[in-house]
């Protein structure tokens, strides 16, 4: 399963006039990211920068003057992306906007159903929340102290680390073994979990004393092969 963890910079927060000025994803393969990103940062034309979003993210009109438009990175950005699946925080808001970008160049929107929002799965997981991304950060032990102002790529990757902890990635770790292998026709690294027995050395002593014991199985006696404790071979 293929699966592209993104964030988008923008100059405003309306997709009908506002434009995107910054896009990076990391890319995951079976939740496993492989090393390969996509960071682009793109002119918006005439719309400028608003001082709230500068103040958000600090990408100044300057920066963008000799940047590409949309419409030149356009085929790389769906190139990247290929089947995967698109996964954002607050999906909605980078959905919009990458919507708004392509039906500007004619072209046919991503569905609805390739896409994943985090910050639904947040609140399904954490109702009562906060789960902004930083707040995300906190509550499973990722470090984000190098995040002064957002940045699409630094976001994609702390989100991906969020995305992991929420679907139980690590947990699934624990008590496995990892292997590291490639999988046919990828040239990246994507690891492979494979089981390991895990068995103690010594049993664990008994937790009940011996007149339990003799109680438990004098209590057995009096219910007889009727009970539903004579369904089970269990050890004395």
């Amino acid at each position: 399963m293929r699966e592209i963890i993104f964030d988008t910079e923008t100059t405003g927060l309306d997709n009908r006039i506002d434009r995107i000025i910054e896009i990076g994803g990391v890319e995951m393969i079976n939740h496993f990211p492989t090393g390969r990103t996509i960071h682009i940062y793109i002119n918006p034309g005439d719309q400028k920068v608003h001082a709230d979003a500068l103040a958000v993210h600090g990408i100044t009109d300057e920066f963008l003057k000799d940047k590409p438009s949309f419409s030149d990175v356009v085929q790389e950005i769906i190139d990247f992306f290929g089947d995967g699946k698109w996964i954002a925080h607050n999906a909605t808001f980078d959905m919009g906007f990458i919507n708004a970008e392509l039906a500007r160049l004619g072209m046919p929107p991503i569905l609805p159903e390739r896409v994943t929002d985090t910050l639904s799965l947040a609140r399904r997981k954490h109702p009562m929340g906060p789960n902004s991304l930083d707040a995300l950060c906190r509550r499973y032990g990722i470090d984000n102290s190098h995040r002064a102002k957002h940045g699409a790529l630094l976001d994609s990757e702390l989100l991906a680390e969020v995305y992991i902890e929420m679907i139980g990635g690590r947990q699934t770790a624990l008590g496995l073994g990892v292997a590291s292998s490639k999988t046919a026709g990828e040239e990246d690294l994507v690891e492979e979990i494979i089981l390991e027995s895990m068995e103690r050395p010594r049993p664990l002593p008994a937790r009940l004393s011996e007149g339990e014991q003799q109680a438990h199985d004098a209590l057995i006696a009096k219910l007889g092969q009727k009970g539903i404790w004579a369904k089970y071979d269990l050890p004395n």
